[in-house]
């Protein structure tokens, strides 16, 4: 079979797992051209990797024999870019979030369904091992219904993290913690539960931080299927730990912590599992962390233009994502409860 030919548009911080990932599977995909507006970055990725470089995007999107293109660019940009890709009939893998708002993600995922693309998002949290153990156990039905779901982000980022340009700022990243760093666990959390119902919370940023996007959030959130729970993220927690997810279900209690996952049955049985994969990234360094979840993601999306099909996470689902952290928002800001918007395509497979 031949090797899909993919290129690369951003040479920034999130380029690393990905060139990683797809030199572990140059065997399946070929990288024609990697892309920055930097000539900075394109010799510092150059440097590090063996991929062709470009010096202009057209370049790719003219290419016939790219089927993809793999956008790692800063969320403000992601909307054009993704209109371009489609407009050239490219398939797109994303870097999270979709874009800075709602209504910009669900513009870029109109897009692309309209142009009959696949959109696939780098939310690499719902490949982990512990995840798909834990996906293969609710879908056996030996946990019951799900009727308690928690969230808990207790990261850290210095300062200096929210020194670099554009940071944590509403116009490039869309906002703090939550749509920066805590997307990722949301969506898996929800991957399993589904779409929430309302929150009720407090949001804040806390005097560790001069940004002005939020880093601490606090809430309480009632789900679709009525089951209810806690949501706390913040990058004020030093050193910074694992993120944890947990399902009280009719049958067992079951925890993802960081790569590892525990299954405490009402009968006495208890199941836990660990897998080899870092699960760094809480602390100063967001970028300490393996690849392998990057290169499942990357692997998934290939498959999903060869078989023409839905990637493991589409744009639609991402969407009920970004309505949560609306919400979060939006109950931080009017200190009462706000009802979660919700979208009957954020559920196709």
């Amino acid at each position: 079979m031949a090797k899909v030919r993919v290129g690369i548009i951003g040479l920034g911080m999130a380029v690393a797992p990905h060139a990683q990932a797809l030199m572990d599977l140059r065997d399946t995909v070929e990288v024609a051209y990697a892309f920055s507006p930097s000539l900075e970055r394109r010799q510092a990725f150059a440097s590090r990797h063996p991929f062709p470089l470009c010096d202009n995007i057209e370049t790719i999107l003219a290419d016939d024999t790219i089927k993809a293109v793999l956008v790692l660019t800063p969320p403000n940009t992601h909307l054009e870019i993704v209109r371009r890709c489609a407009e050239a009939g490219k398939h797109v893998l994303l870097e999270k979030p979709l874009d800075v708002t709602t209504a910009r993600a669900q513009e870029l995922v109109a897009i692309c369904r309209q142009a009959g693309i696949i959109l696939a998002v780098v939310l690499q949290h719902r490949f982990k091992p512990a995840a798909t153990k834990l996906a293969e156990t609710f879908a056996s039905g030996l946990l019951g219904d799900i009727i308690g779901c928690s969230a808990s982000i207790g990261l850290w980022r210095p300062q200096s993290y929210y020194d670099e340009p554009g940071r944590g700022t509403l116009a490039r990243d869309g906002g703090g913690v939550l749509i920066t760093q805590g997307i990722h666990t949301l969506d898996q959390m929800l991957s399993f539960v589904g779409p929430a119902a309302d929150v009720t919370g407090y949001v804040t940023t806390t005097p560790l931080h001069q940004m002005e996007g939020e880093d601490l959030v606090c809430a309480s959130v009632r789900y679709r299927n009525n089951a209810i729970g806690t949501i706390y993220a913040t990058t004020a927690a030093y050193p910074g730990f694992p993120e944890r997810i947990e399902f009280i279900c009719k049958n067992a209690t079951a925890s993802l912590v960081g790569s590892a996952l525990h299954i405490f049955w009402q009968d006495g049985r208890t199941f836990h599992y660990e897998s080899d994969e870092s699960a760094g990234g809480t602390g100063a360094d967001p970028m300490a962390f393996s690849h392998q979840s990057h290169r499942s993601v990357i692997a998934d999306f290939v498959t999903a233009i060869e078989e023409s099909r839905a990637p493991k996470v589409t744009g639609e689902a991402v969407l009920s994502v970004h309505h949560l952290i609306d919400a979060l928002i939006a109950t931080g800001r009017s200190q009462q409860p706000v009802a979660v918007a919700y979208e009957s395509t954020a559920e196709r497979p």
